[in-house]
């Protein structure tokens, strides 16, 4: 009998225990959510834009207008930054040049801006795969789909590029917009701790991000025309500041000539066309003349540049091209005198 009551108070005590710590994580979790409700309204991003406020009382040109007037304020914000972007662009350079990567790091939208980014660089400039790469919270389903609680991880940045075994030669750019993302400055500390570059970019001053940052970009684009929803100004800043990273870092390393995309991999026959259009136009030459020169070298639009302007044959362009580090426009002054 005795015993039968000490089981039911033992039993009582255990559910009471489950009970009060249940209670207890409850009441944690809601005490950080208040305090990440009092952080997003010092976040410029997340504030109330008084342009919009009748944004949905008016007609579809009405709201089609009030998006794009704010969508117009977006680049100017953006070439206040361009010393910033341009320091990011020079470590980037740099970093490839000694064997190192560009990498981009961000959660939700942001992540997906840098994916997208780094994904265009293979077929634009014909570079490898893992050159320029995109690593987003929550790992490839999150580029589809919303993984609950990915960008909070701030160990998982670490992870995450431990996985892609960085190394100090490496450029790591965190991308957030709100700019408090845990998961990227996880990924920042460790970047910096094995001596990485690393750059970050936010849309409201001050963000938590910078701390790991050696270089800050952050386009102040103001409100959102829809409070909160920063896949709009923020992610248009975002993506105009990574067309401008990996573009310009492209041109550096010799990816271009003239205003010219030189180095495109002609792998579908829209790419072989506009291989045939770039060679014709670097060197006002026949469509005769290019195609001859194209397929002497296997659609290599660079060298068959090279061939049309110096009169080589293809291994004599390859190789020159070789000598000067792939820089068409070297190879061509050289042979010049």
């Amino acid at each position: 009998m005795s015993t039968n009551k000490s089981s039911t108070s033992d039993s009582l005590s255990s559910t009471s225990s489950l009970s009060q710590a249940a209670g207890h994580k409850t009441v944690r979790a809601q005490e950080t959510v208040n305090e990440l409700a009092h952080s997003l309204n010092k976040i410029i991003s997340e504030g109330r834009n008084p342009d919009t406020l009748d944004i949905d009382t008016l007609s579809t040109e009405g709201i089609l207008k009030s998006i794009n007037n704010e969508d117009a304020k977006v680049a100017n914000a953006v070439a206040l930054q361009i010393p910033q972007i341009g320091e990011a662009v020079d470590a980037a350079t740099a970093s490839i040049k000694s064997g190192g990567r560009l990498i981009y790091v961000g959660a939700g939208t942001s992540g997906r801006l840098g994916i997208l980014d780094a994904v265009e660089c293979r077929p634009t400039f014909s570079v490898p795969d893992e050159l320029v790469i995109g690593v987003i919270a929550g790992g490839e389903k999150a580029v589809q789909h919303a993984v609950e609680g990915a960008e909070d991880n701030f160990d998982a940045g670490k992870t995450d590029l431990v996985a892609l075994s960085l190394h100090k030669n490496d450029t790591v750019i965190g991308i957030s917009a709100s700019g408090r993302t845990p998961y990227v400055s996880g990924a920042l500390a460790y970047a910096r701790s094995l001596g990485c570059f690393t750059g970050a970019i936010a849309c409201s001053p001050n963000a938590a991000i910078f701390k790991d940052a050696n270089v800050a970009i952050c386009p102040v684009v103001g409100p959102e025309a829809l409070t909160g929803s920063t896949r709009m100004k923020s992610g248009t800043a975002q993506k105009l500041i990574l067309n401008m990273i990996s573009t310009s870092t492209m041109i550096k390393l010799g990816k271009t000539y003239q205003n010219l995309m030189v180095d495109v991999n002609a792998t579908n026959e829209k790419l072989k066309a506009r291989a045939l259009r770039i060679v014709m136009q670097a060197t006002d030459c026949s469509e005769d003349t290019a195609l001859t020169a194209l397929k002497s070298c296997d659609n290599k639009a660079k060298v068959a540049i090279l061939m049309v302007l110096t009169g080589q044959d293809a291994k004599q362009a390859a190789r020159q091209l070789d000598d000067n580090q792939g820089y068409l426009r070297t190879a061509v002054d050289k042979f010049n005198g």
